[in-house]
């Protein structure tokens, strides 16, 4: 019998090693199957009349895996770019934060036209426009909140909120009034107005950038002294949007304080003094995330006051009995070179003086 894979007459002359030798070398494995163009039909297929032998075998079918490996690459760009598009097109997203302005402020005096009516803090507050005033912290109320476009409710409330508390801090903290320290007033400033704030406490000018009552009220407590605890207020405050990136707070203020000699014993001569300041603040994202605040602008007006005192550094009532009579700014020479210096000053209306029982009108 023939050896195994040999035809029935022996192997072929001439084909050295016979035909398994020739061939030996090629190995149709499964994967070489599946890639074949043509695939032969089964048996039960090839039982219909007319049919073919073979059949083309379609690209995709002989892609498999690369097919698959295709579609997945393609599912990821797609899902990463419409990561991207949403990222860019969010409505939310913080826009680069603004430059933070340096503060602006004018300190206007108001003189008396005459003596300034002096007695007891709580008839002097009775006998002014002062007296419906609420007392304290209670008069610097906070008004209905809503959301704007960019801003959220809670947002437009931490900003009145924290401008609320700078007021209450610059205002009306006794320590602050009496000359003392500001730091309270300093931890709720930007970081960038800091530098402009200490340079003011520490060095003031009349220049419209570095007054120190443009950032606060305080007393010299060489000359003047709070004859009561009570501050009498009123005022309101107001948030609007000015960008996608800034919520603007508006203050307006009227304060009114008693007030006396220093070292006075009792309080019988006591005089009002009454200021009032519109402050503007600004809060960017950073602003409202870490509870601080800018303030951009300080309009003040004070009295009784000499127009001739210096206000930059503390305000200077003329107190009971005083009075500005032959009282001048002092002089601006237009020939001078640099930042101009000159003063402003007003009258205090005779209606914003308490008028006690039996004083002379």
């Amino acid at each position: 019998m023939t050896g195994r894979g040999n035809p029935p007459e022996g192997t072929p002359e001439g084909v050295p090693g016979g035909g398994d030798d020739e061939y030996r070398s090629v190995v149709f494995d499964e994967s070489f199957v599946r890639a074949a163009r043509l695939q032969e039909f089964s048996a039960q297929e090839r039982m219909g009349d007319h049919a073919r032998a073979v059949r083309s075998r379609h690209a995709w079918a002989r892609a498999g895996a690369s097919r698959q490996a295709v579609i997945l690459v393609l599912l990821i760009a797609f899902a990463f770019a419409t990561a991207v598009y949403l990222g860019v097109r969010h409505p939310y997203q913080s826009p680069p934060p603004q430059a933070v302005e340096p503060l602006r402020s004018s300190v206007v005096p108001l003189a008396p036209r005459g003596q300034v009516p002096g007695g007891e803090p709580a008839a002097l507050f009775e006998n002014s426009p002062a007296a419906a005033f609420a007392t304290g912290a209670a008069g610097v109320t906070l008004p209905g909140v809503r959301r704007t476009h960019s801003f959220s409710e809670s947002q437009v409330m931490s900003a009145l909120t924290t401008a609320k508390e700078y007021i209450v801090k610059s205002a009306l903290d006794p320590a602050v009034l009496a000359g003392g320290e500001a730091r309270s007033v300093r931890l709720l400033l930007d970081p960038d107005q800091l530098d402009q704030f200490d340079h003011s406490l520490e060095h003031p000018a009349d220049d419209g950038r570095y007054a120190a009552t443009g950032w606060l009220i305080r007393f010299n407590p060489a000359e003047a002294a709070l004859a009561a605890p009570v501050v009498r207020v009123h005022g309101t405050l107001t948030a609007t949007e000015r960008s996608t990136s800034t919520l603007e707070v508006t203050a307006d203020h009227t304060f009114v304080y008693a007030v006396k000699r220093p070292h006075e014993g009792g309080t019988d001569h006591a005089s009002l003094f009454t200021v009032r300041r519109e402050t503007r603040f600004r809060f960017d994202r950073d602003d409202l995330r870490d509870h601080h605040l800018e303030v951009v602008q300080s309009s003040v007006l004070a009295g009784p006051q000499a127009c001739a005192a210096n206000a930059a550094g503390y305000l200077r009532p003329l107190l009971a009995g005083q009075s500005a009579k032959g009282d001048a700014p002092p002089g601006t020479d237009p020939y001078s070179s640099g930042r101009s210096t000159a003063s402003l000053c007003g009258v205090l209306s005779p209606g914003a003086v308490p008028h006690l029982p039996g004083s002379a009108s």
